[in-house]
Formats: structure tokens, C-alpha cells, sequence
């Protein structure tokens, strides 16, 4: 398994037959249930975390397991109750559009809230479930719309138990009474959670962004050009490719900018330090998304920066979230921290 489990009847790891009997039947479902708990938590790391005690419980239970229920299904009860446990503190994360109007080029930036106030992106591979993975793009496209900024950061809005129902019977395709049963409820109560649910969702006013589609000419062309124009930093050719309401936030500040002007004025401005960046393309959230690095202040090569994770919506930039948070967010994407020159 990715950390050694603790077998919690001796002070030292869980070794042999009984580790590797444990790592056979758990770790096959770490990646649909590190997705699971993404969707319901809204970081990757605290994912991590909820999955890990999840295994860490399920690998104490499993000589208690007597198949009275599915693997899987047990697994689930036991990372909802870490997840809803972890959710008790109250406080959501959230975009910078959630929380205030949008600001100006002109606005001075306030000092940075915590990492736990924002919703973080996650890679990808680390939470769309391993067991449905396919060569097929117009699925991979499908299961990508899940993991969207807008729609986990949407999910923040709903109570726990009722994000728990709308995950389970939405995005993992749980029947009515298997989520019932999961959540100790009653079909008519997850029926009845369902339906808030989704009229919350509906009434956040999600944005209409296209998943990565590596196939598809024309997005594939918007981002060539986006890339060439960063990299020169040609301002003009830059906002030619933004949709008109475009949005600009860059957590962990909770300044953001909507509009082509203010974006302009940013980046030729306060954001001017940008120009001679460098580009390396990724994918978050189902975004396409880069790895930016600045000129390095040494002179030699480019620094880590910001993870950039682009929202494209009819053929144009419509979003563009730059994570600063470079020594936490890098390493979960393999980029880097320095490109030499």
C-alpha cells in the first residue's frame, strides 16, 4: 500500500502475510475512494488523509468482516463516516468568486488566507477511479465533468450527509436503497436529501467549462495559441482568446477579476513579473492546466510559480485560476520546482 498500515494490536508496522493479504484486497479500491473523498472534502490532501484512516480502520476490521455486506460498500460506509467526521468543523472550502465581488486591476492584495479556505486541484489520475478507465474520449470526457473546479467547489454548498447522497447516486451511480443502507437512512430520506441537492446545485449557477479534450482539434488549437501568447506575453493576442466575462483568481488570495479589461490591467501591472514565463502542460480537475514558471531571480532558468488550470467554454478561455501554492500543489503533479535555463 502507498504507507505501511498499523496493525493496532503492536507498536510496530503490519508486516508479511497478513500486511500483503490486507494490500491485496484494499489497495485496488484507494483510487475510487481517494476520488470519492476529493468530491466530498474538496482537497487532494485531506483526500489522502481520509482514505488513509479509511484503510488504516478497514485493515482493523477485516478479521470482524464476515461478508455480511460488499467490500466495496463496507469501504464506502467507513470513508463517508471519516469524511463526515473531518466535515464537522463546519467551514467549506471555496473559490474566490464564492466568497466576495470581483475586484480590480487596481485592488492591493491582502494577505493570503489558509490553504484550508480554498478548494485545491487535484491530478486527474489520483481521483477519476481506476476501475472504469478507458481508451474511449468521449468517456474520459464524461467522467472529467465530475471533477470540475466549479462542480466540486459547487458540492461545498450542500450539508455533508447531503453531498454524501448526491456523490454516491450522481457521480458513482449508487441505487437508492444501497445509499440508504450505506448511510443507516431510509430510501425516502435519501430521495428527499437527493432533491435538495440538486436544487441547490442548480440554483449556484455552474459554469458551462469543457473538459480536456486532447482529441478535439479546435480546443487543442485555443491552447497552442494561449501558450504561444503567454510565453511571449503579447497581452493583446492573450485576451483575444478570453471569453468576454472571463474570471481570474489566484488562490491562496482572495482577489479575482472578471472581464477583459481588468484581466489586461493585471497582467500588465501588478502581474507584469510574469512576463518571460515558461509553460509545461498538465491536466487538473479535468482542466487543461500548466505548471507556470517565472524567471528565476538567480538568472539562471525558471522558478515554480503557479499551477494554472484553464476553464474553456465555447471556444474561448472562460476561466483562469492560478494555484500559488507551489511547494504543497508541484510534487502532487510530478512538475518540478525549477526549469533550468
Amino acid at each position: 500500500m502507498s504507507e505501511v498500515l498499523s496493525d493496532p494490536r503492536a507498536d510496530e508496522p503490519a508486516t508479511g502475510a497478513a500486511a500483503a493479504e490486507a494490500a491485496s484486497l484494499l489497495e485496488p479500491f484507494r483510487r475510487e475512494l481517494t476520488g470519492y473523498c476529493y468530491r466530498m472534502l474538496g482537497s487532494p490532501f485531506d483526500a489522502q488523509d481520509a482514505v488513509q484512516e479509511t484503510m488504516i480502520r478497514a485493515w482493523r476490521g477485516l478479521d470482524r468482516f464476515e461478508g455480511r455486506s460488499a467490500l466495496r460498500s463496507w469501504l464506502y460506509r467507513i470513508a463517508t463516516n471519516v469524511c463526515l467526521t473531518m466535515l464537522s468543523a463546519g467551514q467549506r472550502r471555496a473559490r474566490p468568486m464564492d466568497l466576495a465581488g470581483p475586484s480590480t486591476a487596481q485592488t492591493a492584495l491582502r494577505a493570503p488566507l489558509p490553504e484550508t479556505a480554498w478548494i485545491v486541484p487535484a491530478p486527474d489520475g489520483q481521483v477519476l477511479a481506476s476501475g472504469t478507465d478507458t481508451t474511449d474520449p468521449a468517456d474520459l470526457a464524461d467522467r472529467r465533468e465530475t471533477v470540475r473546479l466549479a462542480f466540486v467547489a459547487a458540492l461545498q454548498h450542500l450539508p455533508a450527509r447531503q453531498r454524501a447522497v448526491l456523490i454516491l447516486r450522481e457521480v458513482f451511480g449508487w441505487s437508492a436503497s444501497e445509499t440508504a443502507q450505506l448511510l443507516d437512512s431510509s430510501v425516502a430520506s435519501v430521495n428527499s436529501a437527493l432533491q435538495r441537492a440538486r436544487a441547490t446545485i442548480a440554483s449556484a449557477g455552474i459554469s458551462e467549462a469543457e473538459p480536456l479534450r486532447p482529441a478535439d482539434d479546435t480546443q487543442r488549437a485555443l491552447l497552442a495559441r494561449y501558450v504561444d501568447a503567454f510565453e511571449r506575453y503579447d497581452i493583446e493576442s492573450l485576451v483575444a482568446l478570453l471569453h468576454e466575462e472571463v474570471t481570474m483568481s489566484m488562490p491562496p488570495l482572495d482577489l479575482w477579476l472578471r472581464g477583459h479589461a481588468d484581466v489586461r490591467g493585471w497582467l500588465l501591472g501588478t502581474g507584469s513579473g510574469c512576463a518571460g514565463s515558461r509553460l509545461v502542460a498538465t491536466v487538473a480537475n479535468g482542466h487543461p492546466a500548466f505548471g507556470q514558471y517565472r524567471p528565476s531571480a538567480t538568472g539562471s532558468g525558471h522558478d515554480a510559480w503557479g499551477l494554472v488550470v484553464l476553464e474553456i467554454s465555447a471556444g474561448r478561455v472562460a476561466g483562469i485560476n492560478t494555484f500559488l501554492d507551489v511547494e504543497r500543489v508541484f510534487p502532487l503533479f510530478g512538475l518540478p520546482g525549477h526549469l533550468p535555463g
